[in-house]
């Protein structure tokens, strides 16, 4: 039957029982990189035993066996008793032992990934602080982010008050313009009101005209009229002028066969025809006259006709000449407005691509040196942190170096009352029953016999046994 307890950090009491001896082991087993205790017990059957205790620390080791104890020391003490049952253990330390054990065991775990951690924190803060120097190598070399970016803002600051410069040059010249373009249109209105103007005066020309045109028709008309009235009153004329040469000649006829009065008839013919005559031609002349002053009034009408229409055919003549240059100029100025308004609109665009681009590089270089003093931040809260974690690691570190230290004084100072104790009752066992203690022996023989040494084995029919196993620190 046995009882253990396998820890590492602490000491482990076990109970064995074989068919020579018993023995209760008080020891603990501690591997990996943190250190701990280590134990060994090996017993062997009735009539012998073999032990063996090992104490580490620092490099130096104490050890003994086959008879000798701490520092090559060794004692040993048996008697010879009377074979009976074995010392009882107390079980109560048992679950306590292992409690121990166990939470040893979860630190040592702990203690081991704390140690991974602050390893690869130590790797971190290592490429941290070769960052850090690269980069204050790189500021104290005069190529500062900060300066960096500092004279590219500046660059683009006055880039952007060359633009802003060139902007309000432009928006002069489009004043400039603008009053330009006003004084165009304001003279585009005056000659579009003239044009207005010019084609009323024209409609009312043309009116005239066509009125002109009608009188021409109507006194043409009357003109010939007048002239078929002429050859008529001509030819009245000329039938009355024979009706009264007929009559002439028939009062003549008559006066000359009425020759029963003795009157002058030839001069009263020749006074009448005379008068006739006279009058004839009077008639003649006054009907020429007027037909004349007719023809004359009438042809100085139509000659003024013919004027004003020669007239009024010039001013239309001249106002379309007018008409064509001031569509030309018309024309020329909407297409100097129009290239005015693509130069503006062309500058307005450029203006504005070049401002947008600018304030674009800004934002862009400003978000980028913000994340440039976020990644700074979060690296030096990084650097922080380590440090804090390194510093509760070196806390902790120091605290398991302590109550490693004080189990290693715990167990120094059993291991001395066992070495002390060993010393002063040296002795070996034999015979029938006997009691041996020893730091690296064990006593046995006999019928039976007890035997406690640092690293023992029971020996007889039935042995005791008690071993304190070696221990291993490292210190980080």
């Amino acid at each position: 039957m046995s009882y253990s307890i396998k820890s590492s950090g602490v000491s482990s009491v076990s109970r064995s029982r074989s068919s020579g001896g018993s023995s209760i082991r008080i020891g603990g087993g501690g591997g990996g990189r943190s250190g701990g205790f280590s134990s060994h017990s090996q017993g062997f059957g009735s009539g012998g035993s073999r032990s063996r205790s090992s104490f580490k620390s620092g490099g130096s080791s104490y050890g003994g066996g086959g008879g000798g104890g701490f520092g090559g020391i060794s004692a040993s003490f048996s008697s010879q008793v009377a074979a009976g049952p074995p010392p009882e253990i107390d079980r109560s330390v048992l679950p306590v032992r292992n409690q121990e054990k166990e939470q040893i065991k979860g630190l040592n775990d702990r203690f081991a990934n704390f140690i991974e951690k602050v390893r690869f924190l130590e790797q971190q803060n290592k490429v941290l602080e070769a960052q850090w120097r690269a980069l204050q190598e790189r500021g104290s070399g005069g190529s500062n982010l900060d300066s960096l970016f500092e004279a590219y803002i500046n660059g683009l600051k006055q880039h952007l008050d060359g633009l802003g410069n060139e902007k309000q040059r432009l928006q002069g010249e489009l004043q400039h313009m603008q009053g330009a373009v006003e004084d165009f249109k304001a003279k585009y209105e005056e000659e579009i009101n003239t044009r207005t103007q010019r084609e009323n005066e024209f409609v009312v020309v043309k009116k005239e005209v066509d009125d002109a045109f009608l009188n021409k028709v109507e006194l043409e008309a009357r003109l010939d009229g007048l002239n078929d009235e002429i050859e008529f009153l001509k030819k009245i004329f000329a039938e009355e002028l024979r009706q009264l040469e007929s009559q002439i000649k028939d009062t003549s006829l008559f006066v000359t066969v009425d020759t029963s009065r003795n009157l002058d008839v030839d001069g009263l013919i020749a006074d009448v025809r005379a008068q006739y005559e006279a009058m004839a031609r009077k008639s003649q002349a006054e009907a020429d006259d007027f037909y004349k002053k007719k023809i004359s009034e009438l042809s100085s009408s139509a000659g003024k006709g013919d004027d004003d229409v020669r007239n009024s055919r010039n001013e239309i003549n001249e106002l379309n000449r007018q008409m064509q240059r001031i569509k030309a100029e018309i024309e020329a100025l909407k297409k100097q407005r129009a290239q005015l308004e693509a130069a503006i609109s062309e500058a307005e665009g450029r203006g504005e691509m070049s401002i947008k681009e600018a304030k674009e590089t800004i934002a862009r270089l400003e978000e980028e040196l913000h994340k440039a003093k976020q990644q700074m931040a979060q690296h030096v809260r990084e650097y922080q942190e380590l440090m804090n974690v390194k510093l509760a690691l070196d806390i902790e570190i120091a605290t398991y170096r302590k109550l490693l230290e004080g189990e290693e004084s715990r167990l120094n100072a059993v291991a001395s009352g066992i070495a002390n104790l060993a010393g002063a009752m040296s002795g070996g066992g034999g015979g029938g029953g006997g009691y041996g203690f020893s730091s690296g022996g064990g006593g046995g023989g006999g019928g039976g016999g007890y035997g406690f040494s640092s690293s023992g084995g029971g020996g007889g029919g039935s042995g005791f046994s008690y071993e304190s196993s070696s221990m291993s620190k490292r210190s980080y």
